[in-house]
């Protein structure tokens, strides 16, 4: 009896034992950022980045774009029908959009309760995420206090990526934190950093002192090529940096640029 019941304990903490923490991205590792319409990977890169509406890059290390904090173009009417609760506005009642995306909404973290039932449905898209095939996932607009106006606070930002982190390590995939260097330092439990034009803005340091070479790095064509150079000069082999053109048009687009070091 006692055999048994020592086997019978042995398959309970088997089954008990947490499951493994996701891996984040190989080390520099050539990335292709294609958020602008999906299409076949150059035979040397190794990380993707796709919309959720999308399929992961076979054979390659995927990343699902999520935008967490702001409506997605094109899903207002979506939300106003069946979250309208859940969307920003200022004292007028008028929906609070970004200034330089128009078509984004903002969304409302200000209670527990709304950031509760936003984590909720970033569960469900993570979970379709990693049933799709992808390993991590992106949650954009993270710095969305920063145009909500005042209304929205670092505080209510940095509950909600705690929130995110949980979700994402419960669905099975890493996450990243996307931009806001300004949230490095404070151990929000992030897999790795996605920084856009960290060069230019010289906040790479913020990123790497976090993440070390954790890193994809992508710098932009309309503010010229240097940044793409310094990059490259400072962390080539210790962080995955791409040159994208500023709309991530598919390859074969005229406006197309991808280049990596």
């Amino acid at each position: 009896m006692s055999g048994l019941i020592a086997a019978i304990a042995a398959v309970l903490a088997l089954t008990a034992s947490p499951a493994p923490a996701p891996s984040p991205p190989p080390t520099a590792a050539v990335a292709d950022y294609q958020l602008g319409g999906a299409y076949r990977p150059a035979a040397d890169v190794g990380v993707v980045t796709r919309d959720r509406s999308e399929r992961p890059a076979a054979g390659r290390y995927s990343i699902c774009y999520v935008n967490s904090f702001q409506t997605q173009p094109g899903t207002l009417r979506w939300w106003r029908k069946n979250h309208p609760s859940l969307l920003l506005r200022d004292g007028a009642g008028r929906l609070v959009r970004d200034p330089g995306w128009p078509d984004e909404v903002l969304l409302d973290l200000r209670t527990s309760a709304r950031r509760k039932a936003l984590g909720d449905l970033n569960r469900a898209w993570f979970d379709q995420c990693r049933r799709k095939g992808f390993d991590a996932v992106e949650p954009d607009n993270l710095d969305s206090w920063t145009r909500s106006g005042h209304r929205l606070t670092k505080r209510h930002a940095v509950a909600f990526a705690r929130r995110l982190v949980r979700e994402a390590h419960r669905s099975g995939v890493a996450i990243a934190q996307k931009n806001a260097p300004q949230l490095s330092r404070l151990g929000l439990g992030f897999d790795f950093a996605v920084a856009e034009e960290c060069e230019v803005y010289r906040e790479c340091g913020a990123y790497t002192r976090a993440y070390g070479t954790r890193l994809i790095e992508i710098e932009y064509t309309d503010n010229g090529r240097r940044a793409f150079a310094r990059a490259c000069a400072a962390r080539a082999g210790r962080a995955s940096i791409l040159l994208r053109d500023r709309d991530v048009v598919p390859r074969g687009s005229r406006r197309y640029v991808s280049r990596s070091c």
